[in-house]
């Protein structure tokens, strides 16, 4: 079965450009490096992906990051892996001046580099990656923006930023006003990741502006404490309610009509996908030439039910 899978892989990555091939082997090493902090488990996902990669293309992955989310800390990840001579390094571009060194000289070492995640594809070309994996925020927070002015028609809004540090994040947020058709200005709010912290600013901002027409917030991290926050307000399901990413509760708050939709960026491929593309470049000299939108895509009550069950795990 794995000679079979191997074989479709190699097939399927034909039709990408073609790089020099390194001499082919087996039991490569791959590290992958995120920003996350160790609290955050919306990251269970893509360790899963990994796994699973690794398991199915007979190599091992290594999952590092700062246990705080210290993209200082994440920079030194990078460089130590970088120094361990890896076969691949997939990493996710939190913070471009941050860690654009350390990757670029990944990079400048010969050691092949797949960005995914946070970023963008120009980043990523510019640090020279190979290609960028990931969910293009500004646009699905514009998408989101949409589709919130569409269903409910507001024209006032708080974005729930529980890792503002993370340029993305503020790129979810600006999008969403956007979409709107408003200014972000102080509609965004720094709630940290402490789930009575999250909690305690939302019931705050939504007392100072009680007209407040939608909620975006932009994990579970910040999702879970805000259904919290409008439960004890009695504000249930009276406030439009967008997300980023999936969990278990997201996903019981989506079929209770407490949130009306999820974004869905697909992280078990930007785990999953990455292993797969450096094996096969590894061992064959195979790459495909374009990066790849893991996302958006919409979870709604309407397909709630073909998610739900893979949430964590496999979306």
């Amino acid at each position: 079965m794995k000679k079979q899978l191997l074989a479709l892989a190699a097939t399927a990555l034909a039709f990408g450009a073609m790089l020099p091939a390194a001499a082919q082997a087996e039991g490569e090493r791959f590290v992958l490096i995120s920003h996350a902090p160790d609290s955050d488990s919306w990251w269970n996902t893509i360790k899963n992906a990994i796994n699973v990669a690794g398991d199915q293309m007979d190599v091992e992955v290594e999952y590092r990051n700062p246990a705080s989310g210290d993209l200082a800390d994440m920079a030194r990840i990078v460089q130590q892996a970088t120094a361990s001579n890896p076969d691949g390094i997939i990493v996710t571009i939190a913070d471009y001046d941050v860690l654009s060194g350390p990757v670029s000289d990944a990079v400048a070492k010969g050691i092949p580099v797949i960005t995914i995640n946070s970023g963008t594809e120009e980043q990523s070309k510019k640090l020279g990656a190979m290609m960028h994996i990931g969910q293009p925020e500004y646009t699905a927070g514009k998408l989101a923006g949409e589709r919130a002015k569409n269903e409910s028609g507001a024209e006032s809004f708080v974005c729930v930023n529980h890792y503002i540090t993370n340029p993305a994040s503020v790129e979810r947020c600006q999008g969403f006003a956007d979409g709107l058709g408003v200014e972000l200005g102080d509609q965004m709010i720094d709630s940290g990741m402490d789930p009575s912290e999250v909690k305690s600013k939302v019931m705050a901002y939504l007392n100072a502006h009680p007209d407040t027409g939608a909620i975006l917030t932009l994990g579970p991290n910040s999702a879970e404490p805000t259904l919290a926050a409008l439960d004890e307000m009695g504000q249930s399901g009276e406030v439009y309610f967008g997300t980023f990413d999936l969990s278990t509760a997201i996903a019981d708050a989506i079929k209770a009509g407490t949130i009306n939709f999820a974004i869905d960026q697909q992280p078990y491929l930007q785990g999953y996908l990455p292993v797969v593309l450096l094996t096969n470049y590894a061992r064959y000299g195979v790459m495909p030439s374009n990066s790849i939108n893991s996302g958006p895509g919409f979870t709604t009550k309407d397909n709630i039910e073909l998610v739900e069950k893979y949430a964590g795990q496999y979306r």
